[in-house]
């Protein structure tokens, strides 16, 4: 399970669920470089955890919706310590409505942010790690994507797509060794989800047979695995992490 020497970008890095996969990866031994658009003291709080566990992180800000911030983004990475061996796709956001109402905006930045900024993220890593004939690519996708949910008809169309793309990605490389997997959380404790009220949350949880939420660091040990040597000939693959609530 170790990561010596390999260099890991976790887009969506500086809090929740990216930030505890920052953590493991860290410990795992990688160099990890922590993505955020707006919140620079959240990425950098994250890269002095990793130093105080041993590890070594450093902070990038760049919106994964833009595919020339994104290519710029890996350049620096490469200058500073070499291509990307490791790439995260965990950037998401919310912009939650029914869709009779559901503005055409809405839709939009949902699906630039969670598509096609995995898309950008992946094609730009993907020559690189052809040539070295080794990668591993990790998706952050969410039970949502297949169960679905009323209110989130554009997160859920985003999710599910890329299950998809990972699918089809992990056909392209698998002959040169790189891996490209999912892992699919559930409802996990997070900024996200303290906001709901204690009612909405029994209700999730009277759905869930673990009868609790998950942990960041429930997800964080699941991507740390498809990293790693270990999950070699695991690709094309989700890994659900939900308590039982989907179980595919």
């Amino acid at each position: 399970m170790r990561l010596d020497g390999k260099i890991a970008l976790v887009t969506g890095g500086s809090r929740g669920i990216g930030r505890a996969i920052c953590l493991q990866l860290a410990r795992q031994g990688a160099t990890v470089w922590v993505n955020y658009v707006a919140n620079a003291a959240a990425a950098e709080e994250v890269a002095a955890a990793v130093a105080a566990e041993g590890g070594l992180a450093r902070t990038i800000g760049f919106d994964v919706a833009d595919g020339a911030a994104v290519a710029a983004a890996m350049k620096e990475i490469a200058d500073s310590d070499g291509a990307v061996d490791i790439l995260v796709n965990n950037a998401g956001i919310t912009r939650d409505g029914l869709l009779a109402r559901m503005k055409e905006e809405d839709w939009a930045q949902v699906l630039a942010t969670n598509l096609t900024g995995a898309m950008h993220c992946t094609k730009a890593v993907l020559r690189p790690m052809m040539k070295r004939r080794w990668g591993r690519i990790v998706i952050v996708t969410s039970v949502i994507g297949f169960t679905g949910n009323a209110g989130q008809a554009n997160y859920a169309a985003a999710k599910a797509g890329l299950v998809g793309f990972c699918r089809s990605v992990a056909r392209e490389a698998a002959s040169r060794n790189i891996t490209v997997n999912c892992v699919a959380p559930g409802y996990i404790e997070t900024d996200m989800t303290s906001v709901l009220s204690d009612e909405v949350k029994e209700k999730i949880l009277a759905n869930v047979p673990a009868a609790r939420f998950g942990r960041p660091e429930d997800v964080a040990a699941a991507v740390g695995f498809l990293a790693s040597e270990t999950a070699g000939y695991i690709t094309g693959s989700c890994i659900h992490v939900n308590g039982g609530m989907f179980m595919g």
